[in-house]
């Protein structure tokens, strides 16, 4: 029996001109299989091949100058991008804004669901997630430049109620990231942060009659590893590759504590360690993100449910997430991301999607799965801009492609949506600290706009669903409401019509009472 074990250059040569190649990973690292994306991108810069390649992914992947999808960011090696996150890699982002390729995105969630669907030779993924968003077809269907012409979904109906499907197709090779394989290639995930969509993809390219390459850190002798270690089977690998460097993430060797591996005194250990590090966070540090988390954390315990299950996004929302773990609050809470892990500490900036000491780690198409039946209590989201109907734009930002990542699939499924940010951006200037916040000098660009440049989130939508959505920045809280988005709170030390209303490009409802938020949101030093 030929060994399925070969060199990165080997394996990548499997991969033909045209082929539609399936990717997975997260920003920072996060089971990317860096080795096989650097072959890749080392053969198409030797020998111009393969070229005009269509690449899918899921998640963002990258680390925003060289690593990830900046290996495929070369023109002439793709020609279509499918991507649920695009700001690891700004040199794609580019080559999108330059038309030097056909640009697309689509629901995270989406896009792993899709790709178990293609595993299972079904007709595509039938669901509500993206209905009356920028991936609805009669909204822009997933198209992020002049390039793409082609929708990806359709609406459709099924007894009486309409759906989106999103159309299969096939996956030619799979470069996939594991832990170790054994002599015959099956596949464990041991060592791994997370999950992510693994399986799917690489059931999808063996269903599509292509190759799945998986990358490992180790070799393992037969039978070394136990029948449920194995997350794939040997009977779908085609190859393996070993890269002895493979780490953690970019800047992570390996930490037991992030593959969910430490039981007993050990993790009691890393978990008080980090319970340490969270609470040596200087006075200094307070900001407006702070304050707005503060706010935010209200929220979460006014569901009704005695422990409900929270989301949180990056940015300012993940500020919430530390402010609870501060609190010793984590266990009035079931924490989830969108990765597949529940509980533990959430990582921020460059390590989001990574948890140290995560309870559970399921693969992503199950995580959203449980998004998307309405599993969700509760999610914190950041926000681009949103205008007077309450809908929101995080895909698309001063024309360029963004994605939504998760987004679209949890903002449209959670019971209780929260939507945090800065008022404004650029040149702000903010005081805060001592009980109020005042603006020190306006930003040049609004956030709160007539129209958003593309839906993520749409409000009308939302309302339909009959969701709970807020909208919390540093100076004043908005909620929606059938005649659209009400001003109902404002922060201690801002002028309601200079620094607020002026600062809009809508005029909201303004709520009968507007209340005065907490001065305790806005001190240096919690009490």
């Amino acid at each position: 029996m030929a060994s399925k074990f070969m060199t990165a250059a080997e394996a990548v040569a499997l991969i033909q001109d045209n082929d539609t190649v399936g990717l997975m990973g997260g920003g920072g690292g996060l089971m990317e299989a860096t080795h096989l994306f650097e072959a890749v991108q080392a053969r198409y810069l030797a020998t111009q091949s393969p070229k005009r390649l269509t690449v899918v992914h899921a998640l963002g992947i990258g680390d925003k100058k060289s690593k990830g999808m900046n290996c495929f960011a070369h023109e002439g090696l793709v020609k279509r991008v499918i991507g649920g996150h695009w700001v690891w890699s700004p040199a794609m982002q580019q080559l999108a804004e330059r038309e030097k390729i056909e640009a697309y995105i689509l629901p995270g969630g989406v896009s792993s669901q899709l790709l178990r669907e293609i595993g299972g030779a079904r007709p595509g993924l039938f669901t509500h997630v993206g209905l009356g968003t920028v991936c609805d077809p009669r909204l822009g269907g997933g198209k992020m430049n002049k390039s793409a012409v082609e929708d990806l979904a359709e609406v459709t109906q099924v007894d009486g109620v309409e759906y989106l499907r999103y159309k299969p197709f096939p996956v030619n090779v799979a470069l996939v990231r594991a832990s170790a394989a054994d002599e015959d290639g099956n596949i464990s995930f041991e060592h791994e942060a997370a999950n992510l969509d693994a399986q799917s993809l690489a059931l999808a390219a063996r269903t599509s009659g292509g190759k799945v390459i998986v990358q490992v850190k180790e070799r393992l002798p037969r039978g070394a590893l136990k029948a449920r270690e194995v997350r794939i089977p040997a009977a779908w690998v085609d190859a393996v590759v070993v890269d002895p460097d493979q780490q953690t993430s970019y800047a992570i060797p390996f930490d037991p504590a992030f593959s969910g591996e430490l039981t007993g005194a050990a993790r009691y250990q890393s978990e008080s360690a980090d319970h340490a590090a969270e609470n040596a966070v200087p006075a200094d540090a307070f900001s407006e993100r702070q304050a707005i988390a503060r706010r935010a954390a209200e929220e979460i315990f006014n569901t009704g449910k005695a422990r409900p299950v929270v989301n949180y996004g990056v940015g300012v929302p993940d500020a919430v997430a530390k402010l609870l773990a501060k609190r010793g609050q984590m266990d009035r809470i079931y924490q989830t991301i969108e990765h597949g892990t529940y509980g533990g500490t959430l990582m921020d900036g460059v390590l989001f999607g990574y948890a140290r000491n995560a309870s559970a780690m399921l693969d992503a198409a199950t995580q959203f799965d449980f998004y998307a039946g309405g599993g969700l209590d509760v999610a914190f989201l950041g926000f681009g801009e949103f205008d007077a109907q309450g809908s929101v734009n995080v895909s698309r930002l001063g024309g360029l492609t963004v994605g939504p990542g998760g987004f679209i699939d949890i903002a449209q499924n959670a019971r209780k949506v929260v939507f945090c940010g800065t008022f404004s951006a650029k040149g702000v200037k903010l005081a805060t600290g001592d009980g109020e916040m005042r603006v020190v000098q306006q930003g040049a660009v609004q956030k709160l706009v007539p129209q958003v440049e593309q839906i993520t989130f749409s409000g009308p939508q939302g309302l339909v669903r009959g969701q709970q959505v807020f909208y919390f920045t540093e100076r004043a809280n908005f909620r929606l409401t059938a005649e659209g988005v009400e001003l109902f709170e404002i922060a201690p030390g801002i002028d309601l019509q200079r620094d607020v209303l002026d600062q809009m490009g809508f005029a909201p409802k303004i709520a009968a009472e507007v209340k005065v938020m907490a001065a305790r949101f806005f001190v240096a030093a919690e009490g």
